[in-house]
């Protein structure tokens, strides 16, 4: 149910969000040099101004199974997030924790991380489209290819993919994230995409306009708290099966803001079998 917006935050505000225009051809992605004559990338940009919520002070009212995505405290004792050694001797078990106390996981496999930063050209910056990272065929290609033999057994019960996604420097006022709620959008509304590198051909999904769609944004979020976006789960029963999500140029951000700078963490989650 949409929050009340007379309760809502002053920080509500209005952005450009950036759809994808569906065509008859299939949206492809080089992230290398693309074959002669075949272009890098085939989409059409969609942007729309749409308004996106303030969820601050309305926390608990989001959850995965409902809306898609939650916002959490979890501190974390890492001190140097450009350090892929200390994430990954201390940030991966942390987060490894985090999920499995949090989401009732029997097990947790976490295959990939990114770092941001809007401020640093060597470093990835806050992506700017609407999107999901896998579609309901590519996630559980995301298990064969990293669990190999033992994918099959695992495959055959519910298991799922989250991204866990933290500030490096708070309060985030850049290129804050938007969450698209669960409840708002069909897969009517989903565009399979390819994404093909050299030796590894993906799917993800773009999204297609919908006025339906109820976006939301938690203000000044800390580098204490995360936001867990559910980006597959394999459970057909009635809870939100995915969410999808972008960075936006916050209007409310003033002049002098620092480039945000952001981890998500890729995981692999798989449940008891009666979860």
């Amino acid at each position: 149910m949409p929050l009340d917006v007379a309760t809502q935050s002053q920080h509500t505000t209005t952005a450009e969000l950036h759809y994808l225009i569906r065509t008859a051809e299939k949206p492809t992605r080089y992230v290398n040099e693309p074959p002669s004559g075949v272009p890098e990338w085939n989409g059409i940009d969609d942007p729309r101004m749409v308004l996106i919520h303030d969820a601050r002070g309305h926390e608990p009212e989001f959850t995965l199974d409902r809306n898609g995505f939650a916002l959490i405290k979890a501190p974390t004792a890492i001190r140097n997030f450009y350090d892929p050694d200390e994430i990954r001797s201390v940030y991966y078990p942390e987060v490894e924790r985090l999920l499995r106390n949090t989401l009732g996981a029997s097990r947790v496999v976490i295959f990939d991380h990114n770092v941001r930063n809007g401020g640093r050209s060597d470093l990835a910056q806050p992506s700017r489209m609407v999107h999901n990272d896998h579609t309901v065929n590519s996630a559980p290609r995301r298990v064969r290819d990293h669990l190999g033999p033992e994918a099959e057994e695992l495959l055959r019960h519910r298991f799922g993919i989250v991204n866990v996604w933290r500030p490096i420097r708070g309060p985030v006022l850049d290129s804050p994230l938007a969450l698209c709620d669960a409840q708002s959008f069909t897969d009517a509304d989903l565009i399979a995409t390819d994404r093909v590198y050299r030796h590894l051909h993906g799917e993800t999904t773009s999204v297609q306009f919908n006025p339906g769609h109820r976006w939301y944004y938690f203000s000044e979020q800390q580098p204490d708290e995360v936001i867990l976006i559910r980006v597959h789960d394999s459970a057909d029963d009635g809870r939100a099966r995915l969410s999808f999500h972008t960075s936006f140029e916050n209007p409310l951000a003033p002049a002098d803001a620092p480039p945000r700078e952001s981890i998500e963490v890729r995981t692999l989650v798989f449940f008891p079998p009666d979860a």
